[in-house]
């Protein structure tokens, strides 16, 4: 294990194999250590910083039917909205005087929001707020829509791919085309987007094979972001007796990423928080370096519920950012508030 360990420091890679040896061997030290070696990869690229991004979840509604997701379609018990594009506005001005320089745009599978509508929504930030950087994340499109959307100003897209294992995809996503998850994110690599990819832990038949096959795809592709969160069955999904993913499986997977990945922005995960108070601060040991407190509207907040018991949904906007920057600053972390972007794309954010 330890030499395991001092290869994946050295070399930023294994073999499949061997991250199967690696995960089933691993014991209390070695996790530790494979923390410590996360958390000082992620200092030698970012420091002690925590990057901000205000979250405005704009739409519940979602063409797809995604087994895990309380947001499927025949979730008949969703009370769903859609934020218009004044109400998107105004969570953009409100977090903008709250300091925010970074915003992420989530919905559901939602076509209703138009290349033309989304494509007005984000010039109307730029014109008001050139300096901030909008991040996308409403699932999959045409090339066609990505481009228009990226010339239009966006600069980032968040498109987890759930898992690369194609048996375990299609088993989890009816009607749809693991392919054309793959192809997305390399479509939306060759655009120039800061692209987002991820994955989920503690899956239903999901095994130490298949989390060796998320790590290797996500250091073949080079995402820019890397989004990873336990599994939280929803009472409302086929899988809503399933076991769930836990904290400890999910922060070794958050910490071999960033050793894969080394200039990854890592979130640490509201669904880690939701399942440990203190979630998000050991993800922050473990290697992430991105919180996203929610800017959405209180009205609306319970009603976007991928999984159930969210935490923050409660909480106004100025309340959730000062309560996470209290809880950050007190493990031994700073505030950044800027755009915040992957070092590769501004090397005044990175360190090496």
């Amino acid at each position: 294990m330890d030499e395991l360990l001092a290869k994946l420091h050295q070399t930023n890679s294994l073999t499949k194999d061997e991250i199967v040896e690696l995960l089933g061997s691993l014991t209390p030290e070695g996790r530790k250590e494979l923390f410590r070696l996360a958390d000082q990869t992620r200092q030698r690229h970012y420091g002690k910083a925590v990057f901000m991004r205000g979250l405005i979840e704009f739409s519940n509604m979602c063409k797809q039917d995604c087994l895990y997701c309380g947001l499927r379609r025949s979730n008949a018990g969703v009370d769903r909205y859609r934020l218009t594009e004044d109400e998107i506005l105004e969570c953009v001005e409100e977090g903008y005087e709250l300091g925010y320089r970074s915003f992420v745009l989530q919905s559901g599978e939602d076509f209703r929001y138009t290349e033309e509508l989304l494509t007005e929504i984000i010039r109307r930030i730029k014109a008001r707020y050139p300096e901030v950087a909008i991040t996308l994340s409403i699932g999959e499109r045409s090339e066609r829509f990505y481009r228009t959307l990226f010339e239009a100003g966006a600069d980032r897209y968040l498109l987890r791919h759930e898992t690369a294992s194609r048996s375990l995809y299609e088993s989890l996503h009816p009607g749809m085309s693991y392919d054309n998850r793959i192809d997305c994110l390399y479509t939306l690599k060759r655009i120039g987007y800061q692209v987002g990819a991820g994955f989920m832990v503690g899956l239903p038949g999901q095994t130490a094979e298949h989390l060796a096959e998320d790590l290797l795809f996500l250091h073949e592709l080079q995402p820019e972001m890397i989004g990873i969160g336990p599994f939280i069955p929803h009472s409302a999904t086929p899988l809503a007796k399933a076991e769930g993913g836990t904290v400890d499986h999910t922060l070794v997977m958050i910490a071999l990423a960033r050793l894969f990945v080394p200039g990854a922005m890592l979130p640490a995960t509201t669904a880690m928080g939701t399942l440990d108070p203190v979630g998000r601060e050991k993800a922050l040991k473990a290697g992430a370096n991105v919180v996203m407190p929610i800017l959405s509207p209180l009205a609306v907040r319970e009603k976007y519920a991928l999984y159930e018991n969210k935490i923050c949904t409660g909480d106004e906007a100025s309340h959730c950012r000062h309560c996470i920057e209290m809880r950050i600053v007190a493990s031994g972390y700073r505030i950044e508030m800027g755009r915040g972007d992957h070092c590769g794309f501004r090397t005044d954010s990175c360190l090496a």
